[in-house]
């Protein structure tokens, strides 16, 4: 497949047979002897979670939606990579790639795609408009499962740089949050030290900075919120990480053979990482949820996406070894329930040309997601900042 190829999701009526089987045959645990989250995703809600799944979720509604977003295929590096090009009407618009991570999916974007491509019916002028570019992550989704090691979050970059010039876009902008934060960064820093680079300005609603000297020793009432969420998520969030990071393959079959388990893998994040106030169904609809776990369900990629911190945990934002500044135009959007909040001190010793910077009074690590309208008009007021 070294052309690009047109691509709809098409799932058989088999596979959807066969998971509402598995969810109605579940073996359930305990419940927890806690009265919250504390201890993760609690046994009634998710017993109720899924017997939704099992009994009222349609798919194919939600395929049907999907599907009005043009879909492509191509192969790059022996990876089939899937992914959304919309290409908007208005002659000026700019190219934008933007990326996921975990436990996320293209799905993430299906509310913004098309205000971002036709802002002159969402609420914008024919300058806000863009040529939206959304790939799934190699072993995410329905993009293929790398079979050799090496797809870290450099050689991902450069993918998408690539991907980008197949397409006819010699200069481009590149969004994203979570791995796509760490992605967008390693293309900012790509096209800060290579030539011919085609990447000319970032966004990113997930900057990663170390605390700074002055943050340590005396803090500000931003540091000391962004420590305290550092700490908290070592201390109580982290967990999935060090597995996902060091054992994957383990951690896979579980994945890979319980419906419920892998539902329950992603649900707890999106209570903690939501700005929910204690109900994930306040941001999101169960439909929502369950479109993006049936991204992981179908293709089977609890394992192959969990590889991406196997192989980029300790180089996640770039090759170490160089430079590791971001020097073309940045910008960035703070949510206040992101995992852990990055202070403007922090991130201007990574991102060294930081053109706009705002931060939100709600939404959490999830932006796009859960809160499209603020986020639509984020990428709006990040262009009109550094053009």
């Amino acid at each position: 497949m070294t052309e690009i190829t047109p691509f709809n999701i098409d799932v058989p009526a088999s596979e959807i047979d066969a998971l509402q089987l598995r969810l109605k045959q579940t073996r359930w645990p305990d419940s927890e002897p806690v009265d919250d989250w504390s201890q993760g995703v609690p046994l009634a809600y998710h017993k109720a979670f899924c017997d939704y799944w099992a009994n009222e979720y349609n798919w194919y509604d939600s395929q049907e939606r999907l599907n009005r977003f043009p879909q492509f295929k191509v192969t790059i590096d022996e990876v089939d990579i899937h992914f959304i090009h919309m290409k908007s009407l208005h002659k000026n618009a700019r190219p934008l790639i933007m990326t996921h991570g975990w436990p996320g999916s293209i799905v993430e974007f299906h509310k913004v795609i098309e205000p971002l491509v036709d802002p002159t019916n969402h609420g914008g002028t024919e300058d806000d408009a863009f040529h939206v570019i959304c790939p799934s992550l190699p072993g995410y989704g329905f993009s293929s499962k790398p079979t050799v090691t090496g797809w870290g979050v450099p050689k991902i970059a450069e993918a998408w740089d690539g991907l980008m010039g197949r397409l006819g876009y010699n200069a481009y902008y590149a969004q994203g949050g979570d791995w796509g934060s760490a992605v967008t960064t390693a293309m900012g820093i790509q096209a800060s030290n290579t030539e011919n680079h085609r990447c000319v300005g970032i966004h990113i609603n997930m900057p990663n900075a170390g605390a700074t000297k002055e943050a340590r020793e005396n803090p500000d009432a931003a540091d000391k919120i962004a420590l305290e969420g550092a700490m908290f998520y070592q201390q109580w969030d982290s967990g999935y990480s060090k597995q996902q990071s060091t054992r994957p393959q383990t951690l896979g079959y579980g994945l890979a053979d319980s419906p419920s388990g892998q539902a329950a893998w992603i649900l707890e994040k999106l209570y903690y990482w939501t700005d929910c106030h204690g109900n994930p169904e306040s941001v999101l609809t169960r439909t929502e949820m369950l479109d993006n776990i049936m991204f992981y369900w179908l293709t089977n990629s609890g394992a192959s996406s969990a590889r991406l911190y196997w192989e980029s945990f300790n180089r996640a934002f770039g090759d170490q070894r160089g430079d590791t500044t971001v020097k073309v135009p940045t910008g960035v959007s703070s949510f206040p329930k992101e995992i852990v909040r990055t202070p403007r001190s922090w991130a201007e010793k990574r991102y060294t040309n930081i053109q706009y910077w705002n931060e939100l009074d709600k939404g959490g690590h999830f932006a796009a997601f859960e809160q499209p309208e603020l986020f639509v008009e984020e990428m709006r007021r990040w262009m009109w900042a550094v053009n």
